[in-house]
């Protein structure tokens, strides 16, 4: 049966006739997360997870024709039952359950599936297909523990703080900003930058509780973040409203740290391995929870996952999206334009 397929103008289900994370401007988006990549605008009505709809009036506009569900819940489009179910990727993320005459596909969008206890976590969804990122589909990576990386990026700061250092963290402000903010709860106050204060009273508006913090802008008195943790996001790598804080040092957090190092950055202090994607093993636990008898293998490393998936008896394609640019390549892009 051909529930779905790919278009220039993204993933469409032919008998529900809407897209799935589109690209391009359509009537009717389903949509699995607000990250930019996955939740554009243009679309004439958008339907997403009940903790994404604050997100995505915030980053899109407070006027669009959006509903949303919560977990679980299923809704009929055109014969199509459509359902959402945990991500584990970011708050709010879910994968798109659709069936149609006992036909199952799910669509993952982004998804992690340690628990990172901030984000509901990941919920296999048994399928007969099954769409998959690949952003670390490399056997190379592979996440540590929450609670040692958690005791890794708090000692740092303790060795900060005995050295009278201010502690800034860069990350994501939608995803990464949230989980640093959950790794370094309780050890002191931690300021975040405008977009990443902006992103957090989005998500409360939902009913989200966050760690406190307080807002961070060129007016805060410098005094008040000696020994204090600062979390910015990419685009302030190496700024000047960084460097203008004194006794400072900082810290990438991306999964592209594991493999690449700080080294590469010459503008940063430390680099911790924090992803919000499925590491290697994740990635293969997922696929085979779902019992799909078919795999699309979306953005990342397309190529070597899907033919390992082949060598062992799992059937799978790779297919071109626009997926991609996301917190992950937003340090990448970071730095690009550092080094350029």
């Amino acid at each position: 049966m051909k529930l779905i397929k790919f278009t220039k103008k993204g993933i469409y289900c032919i008998p529900g006739k809407f897209y799935l994370d589109p690209w391009f401007p359509v009537d009717y988006a389903i949509i699995s997360h607000g990250h930019a990549d996955h939740a554009k605008w243009g679309m004439k009505h958008y339907l997403c997870h009940d903790q994404s709809k604050s997100i995505l009036q915030h980053r899109i506009g407070p006027d669009i024709s959006i509903e949303s569900l919560p977990y679980s819940k299923q809704i009929s489009i055109n014969d199509v039952k459509v359902s959402f179910f945990p991500a584990g990727h970011i708050i709010g993320s879910a994968q798109i359950r659709l069936e149609y005459k006992g036909y199952i596909v799910v669509f993952s969008g982004d998804y992690k599936v340690k628990n990172d206890h901030l984000t509901t976590p990941f919920e296999p969804v048994i399928c007969h297909e099954f769409i998959t990122e690949s952003t670390f589909g490399l056997p190379i990576y592979n996440w540590l523990k929450e609670d040692v990386l958690q005791q890794q990026m708090q000692d740092w700061v303790l060795n900060n703080q005995s050295k009278n250092r201010t502690s800034i963290f860069i990350g994501y402000s939608l995803g990464k900003a949230q989980r640093i903010m959950k790794l370094m709860e309780g050890m002191t106050d931690m300021y975040v930058h405008s977009a990443i204060h902006n992103t957090n009273e989005a998500l409360k508006s939902s009913g989200i509780i966050l760690p406190e913090t307080k807002r961070w802008t060129v007016d805060t008195n410098k005094k008040e973040l000696k020994n204090k943790i600062v979390i910015v996001p990419p685009a302030l790598l190496g700024s000047n409203m960084i460097k203008k804080i004194p006794n400072a040092v900082t810290a990438i957090c991306s999964g592209w740290m594991q493999t690449r190092g700080s080294r590469r950055w010459a503008s940063v202090d430390a680099g911790f391995p924090v992803s919000d994607h499925a590491d290697w093993n994740g990635l293969l636990s997922a696929v085979k929870a779902t019992k799909a008898e078919k795999v699309y293998v979306t953005h990342g490393s397309q190529a070597t996952f899907s033919k390992y998936l082949n060598e062992i008896g799992i059937y799978s394609e790779e297919v071109k999206t626009e997926y991609g640019s996301n917190e992950e390549d937003a340090v990448e892009d970071a730095n690009t334009k550092k080094a350029s």
